[in-house]
């Protein structure tokens, strides 16, 4: 049996792809309903009226209007779907 590994190819070259996280629409954005307003891992911006969250922290758009970003209770960031702008 050989004390090392013969000379082959290097074990470091594995990545993961990356995961498209952040937001998708920006403040002001008029949506129709079930897009996509942010990806996330956690909750680091909340769902508030107009928006849903999806079982991987995905907030969607649950009705039309536009989108508003906004800060809520306990300096936490919200996202709604306002009716007009």
């Amino acid at each position: 049996m050989a004390t090392s590994k013969t000379g082959g190819s290097t074990q470091n070259n594995r990545d993961s792809h990356s995961k498209r996280l952040g937001v998708k629409l920006f403040d002001g954005h008029q949506v129709f309903g079930g897009e996509i307003v942010v990806r996330q891992r956690g909750t680091r911006i909340h769902p508030g009226g107009g928006v849903g969250k999806g079982g991987d922290d995905t907030l969607f758009v649950l009705r039309a209007g536009y989108i508003k970003f906004y800060m809520g209770s306990k300096n936490r960031h919200y996202v709604s779907v306002i009716d007009s702008r």
